[in-house]
């Protein structure tokens, strides 16, 4: 019930400010062109340790993401291409956030550490991969959806991480969750992976075996037993070719 009433005001405030930018004429491949600028700088917030700064401009970000879809479909502008550019800029969304973390793990600070900078490049590899097993399975099946860590999902995770990053402020048990956020995503992608590997592994036999057609079976040759047998044989066949 709480879900759904949520679920049901999102989408109105989501419709509201789909229909303002249509008023204003923005194209949707501009607003998805936009989204990827705003992850840009959020990354380059990141690798230099403005964690809340960041957070607030991935919400931005993720507005983009849900706002060009919406203003497509609202200004009839629905195109094959305006997809594909949504998903290529998306991919480059979610490399460019995990590269702006390496960075920062990587820097010669405080808080430099080589396990975190393999840790996010883990969560990288297994966010890219969660995107594309999706994209090629369904090259092959309808639909390839399962799985927990969709992109919504991971983004989610990240402003989160980022919000709890407070400066000077130590000792609580709701801060400092970047660290837990990337483990997170870590594990969670790849089993996603794995997920949507089983999935299109099943589907893909069920349609194999539908597909084949049935191997015929032959009758089984009977060798005739005796010399007279195949002299008889030979005779009808010669009886028949000459009738």
């Amino acid at each position: 019930m709480f879900s759904r009433v949520i679920g049901e005001y999102g989408r109105i405030a989501r419709d509201t400010l789909a229909r303002w930018l249509a008023g204003y004429r923005v194209h949707p491949n501009l607003l998805t062109i936009i989204g990827l600028v705003v992850t840009i700088y959020a990354a380059l917030l990141f690798a230099t340790g403005r964690f809340l700064a960041a957070g607030v401009v991935l919400i931005v970000a993720g507005a983009c993401d849900i706002l060009d879809g919406t203003l497509a479909r609202l200004t009839r502008q629905v195109t094959r291409f305006g997809a594909f550019l949504d998903s290529v800029l998306d991919r480059y969304s979610d490399v460019i956030v995990f590269l702006g973390l390496m960075v920062y793990f990587a820097r010669p600070t405080s808080e430099q550490s080589l396990f975190y900078v393999v840790l996010t490049g883990i969560a990288m590899v297994g966010s890219f991969m969660t995107s594309y097993t999706r994209a090629r399975a369904e090259c092959l099946i309808p639909q390839c959806r399962v799985g927990f860590l969709e992109r919504p999902e991971r983004l989610g995770l990240l402003i989160i991480g980022a919000l709890t990053e407070v400066p000077g402020a130590e000792g609580s048990y709701f801060l400092h969750k970047m660290p837990a956020v990337l483990w997170l995503i870590a594990i969670l992608s790849h089993w996603t992976v794995a997920q949507r590997v089983y999935y299109t592994w099943k589907m893909t036999q069920a349609v194999d075996v539908e597909a084949s057609p049935s191997a015929p079976v032959s009758p089984p040759v009977r060798a005739l037993s005796s010399a007279h047998s195949v002299a008889a044989a030979e005779t009808r066949v010669e009886r028949e070719a000459t009738s």
